[in-house]
């Protein structure tokens, strides 16, 4: 059973939009599966910005390995199947931001801005690095026959059956 595209679409982007951490599966240089998550911005190029520690294993799968998932899920207590949970996975690439790129400062302030002083806080750690998900293919599951393909350059979505 399909539902109105439109619908769907408008769906897919609340559940995004009310997300304020990403669910982040990282593999490392020895095909260790790895998942965690971390707070994030988006800017509107869809791409994802995370500042993460290199203290922490996905961190440094990221450095590896440049390639990670990225799951929203739609919280357990407001779903009326566990079996059907709404979810958006993007697969996505991922690269660090270096300091002196334009888009450190602008992405470290919308975290900032996101999240309050505690990112102020950790910019003064060394450890820390600014981390852009590029999202190269994502799929949303708004239930049971109800999966599509997301065009990520128009952000619609594709039924999958049709």
């Amino acid at each position: 059973m399909t539902e109105n595209p439109h619908d769907a679409a408008d769906a897919y982007r609340q559940l995004l939009d009310v997300q304020q951490t990403l669910l982040l599966s990282t593999c490392s240089a020895d095909a260790q599966p790895d998942i965690s998550y971390a707070p994030f911005v988006r800017d509107v190029e869809g791409h994802f910005y995370i500042f993460i520690s290199a203290l922490a294993k996905h961190t440094r799968n990221l450095l590896q390995n440049p390639k990670a998932s990225v799951l929203f899920i739609e919280p357990e207590a407001g779903c009326r199947n566990l079996f059907a949970r709404a979810r958006i996975v993007f697969n996505c690439r991922a690269r660090t931001i270096a300091s002196d790129e334009p888009a450190y400062d602008r992405q470290l302030l919308a975290l900032e801005d996101k999240f309050g002083n505690v990112v102020a806080l950790l910019r003064t750690l060394p450890d820390f690095h600014l981390i852009e998900l590029m999202p190269e293919s994502g799929q949303y599951v708004a239930g049971f026959g109800k999966a599509y393909a997301i065009d990520l350059q128009n952000n619609t979505l594709r039924h999958l059956g049709s």
